[in-house]
């Protein structure tokens, strides 16, 4: 990406999270003249907002950060480069023009007070027909009332603006409490070692499950405990949401798009292909 960049002087970076970020990391980037680039577009993923931030900085240019699926054609929200602050790097914007965003209760499917987590919905012109030949699949994703279902909790303020806070099916509960790993996530690649970061829950006999978290780190990081990052994350998280468990990754198992398949990095700690990080 970096030879394309100095070839061809594009004005537009687009990539998910994790080639970003290793676009950041990679040596070549303070040989390479990134002057030409005047917008840096992500989304398919989480853009945490130390990330955006690290983009602005090292391309000298403000990051659009677009939300959406596939079934949605694919984008519903994106941030405008200009933006303030707070709203361009921790959120995924606003909904685009004819479309309904709304937050709903994943039980009731009424919309929750703003400000409240809910299920991130979708209604309008860009919603899919159907799956093919799975009216059943669906019927489970598209309700009576043509919302579309994400699968996605987050917010929305009264000026529209969505943050993501985690995932349904990636919820953990530990002790009967949910805990979202998006949020410790965030939190981890704060620290300044620290390249990437997968939070997962695993099996406890008596906790139900706890936060383990896999790493990637910065090849020129200093020496890194699991004590200095529970330190790290207790500045900022509830003791519940402190990872237990602390792994370091090589690299992460990836879809054909950059993103990351969490199912397989709980098998890789299952088969105990990670190092423990004591």
């Amino acid at each position: 990406m970096l030879s394309a960049v100095a070839e061809h002087r594009p004005d537009c970076l687009m990539g998910v999270s994790t080639m970003l970020i290793a676009v950041l990391d990679h040596p070549d980037l303070q040989h390479v003249d990134v002057g030409c680039i005047d917008l840096v577009l992500s989304g398919g993923a989480h853009v945490p907002a130390e990330l955006a931030q690290r983009v602005e900085k090292a391309f000298g240019c403000r990051i659009s950060t677009i939300y959406g699926q596939t079934e949605l054609s694919p984008t519903i929200t994106q941030t405008d480069p200009a933006d303030p602050d707070p709203e361009r790097l921790s959120t995924v914007g606003r909904p685009l023009d004819s479309l309904d965003v709304a937050v709903l209760d994943p039980v009731a499917g009424t919309v929750v007070p703003t400000g409240e987590q809910g299920e991130v919905c979708a209604r309008g012109y860009q919603v899919m027909a159907g799956y093919y030949d799975r009216p059943d699949l669906t019927a489970a994703t598209v309700d009576q009332d043509g919302w579309l279902h994400t699968g996605d909790l987050g917010t929305m303020d009264d000026r529209g603006y969505v943050r993501l806070t985690g995932r349904l099916k990636d919820m953990v509960i530990r002790g009967g409490e949910n805990i979202f790993p998006v949020e410790i996530e965030e939190v981890l690649l704060g620290h300044p070692d620290v390249a990437d970061a997968v939070v997962v829950g695993i099996p406890d006999p008596l906790w139900g499950e706890r936060v383990a978290a896999v790493l990637r780190l910065r090849p020129s990081g200093g020496p890194l405990s699991a004590q200095l990052l529970r330190a790290h994350v207790r500045q900022h998280l509830a003791p519940a949401k402190t990872p237990t468990d602390w792994f370091v990754a090589e690299q992460f198992p990836l879809t054909g798009s950059g993103k990351i398949q969490k199912f397989r990095v709980l098998q890789a700690i299952r088969d105990g292909a990670y190092d423990v990080l004591s």
